[in-house]
């Protein structure tokens, strides 16, 4: 088989798949309206079933609400039948997947979940079939036509029931308010839990090893404080410790152009008086946004006197993955 008609043929497979989901587009209704009102009264979970691939669709279903707001885990129906059925509780919906409508695993709990008295949602591809007459509230997900050539393989009717799916999760977020923060929350290990959770507290570097000197400290010491520290910054303090200024590797590298005499000129007459300091406390990504508006590479986290309590440079936000 040639390069073309492999090309041929996924393309024909994108354009059946892609005008399935178009088709959806006119059937959101009154009855995706009365699912979503059904999920958003729900104390409970959202119970999702679905076996094969109408399964695999579901549990990405139920991973997707759960993580946006909306409770919910999905159960093998097969499982179901043999206990797992107990998982449900009078507070829950269930979301129901099938193309034809007529899988037997889920039509055998039929009778379990009526006599539970929870809401039956369905998702099918035949709103005539004995599971879409059971339900509550039925979405049509038929599609006109398989992506498979043999018109066997689930294609078009599991990417229709996916985005459906997708469809129904996002409309909960917005209805719930779910904000970047509560998304965080359930992804404390992900990059954006990284960039709205993580604060400076956890990052910044403490004790002895925060960079100071005194304001008459000479160049040459101050250089040694920097190499000790690794920051490729200093900060300035007063007799009684408060920062008054800081002293970066660009003051050392313009004071060396300038033929500074290292042993002798004293920090404060060439450090910067303008440094730039934050509260304990500041999300990580807030003190990034510091460091990129006012183009630096480090920022100094004081007390309510002035004092330095913490160090915080580019790199040390690089490693904990916030930017």
């Amino acid at each position: 088989m040639n390069a073309a008609r492999l090309q041929q043929l996924a393309r024909a497979v994108l354009r059946t798949e892609s005008e399935a989901v178009a088709a959806l587009v006119d059937r959101i209704g009154p009855e995706f309206v009365r699912a979503c009102r059904h999920m958003l009264d729900c104390r409970g979970r959202v119970v999702v079933l679905g076996m094969g691939k109408s399964g695999h669709i579901g549990g990405k279903i139920a991973a997707t609400l759960a993580s946006t707001g909306t409770p919910a885990f999905f159960v093998h129906p097969g499982e179901a039948s043999h206990g797992d059925l107990g998982m449900i509780t009078e507070h829950d919906v269930v979301l129901a997947l099938s193309n034809s409508g007529e899988t037997e695993e889920i039509l055998t709990l039929l009778p379990v979940i009526k006599r539970r008295g929870v809401p039956l949602i369905t998702l099918t591809g035949n709103a005539r079939s004995t599971l879409a007459r059971a339900a509550d509230v039925n979405i049509d997900v038929s599609v006109a036509k398989e992506a498979c050539p043999l018109g066997l393989a689930p294609t078009a009717s599991t990417t229709a029931a996916l985005a459906m799916g997708d469809a129904l999760a996002i409309a909960l977020l917005e209805t719930r308010g779910f904000t970047e923060e509560d998304f965080a929350l359930s992804h404390p290990g992900g990059t954006l839990g990284r960039r709205l959770l993580l604060r400076i507290d956890d990052l910044m570097h403490t004790g002895e090893e925060i960079p100071t000197v005194r304001r008459d400290a000479p160049l040459k010491e101050t250089l040694h404080e920097m190499t000790r520290k690794g920051l490729g910054m200093t900060a300035v303090l007063d007799d009684d410790g408060r920062i008054v200024g800081v002293f970066t590797d660009g003051d050392l590298r313009r004071a060396i152009d300038r033929n500074e005499d290292l042993h002798n000129t004293q920090v404060h007459t060439l450090m910067n008086p303008n440094c730039k300091t934050v509260r304990p406390g500041l999300l990580a990504a807030e003190a990034l946004a510091i460091m990129q508006a006012n183009r630096i590479n480090g920022l100094f986290v004081i007390d309510d006197q002035g004092r330095p309590i913490g160090a915080l440079g580019m790199h040390d936000l690089l490693r904990a993955g916030v930017m």
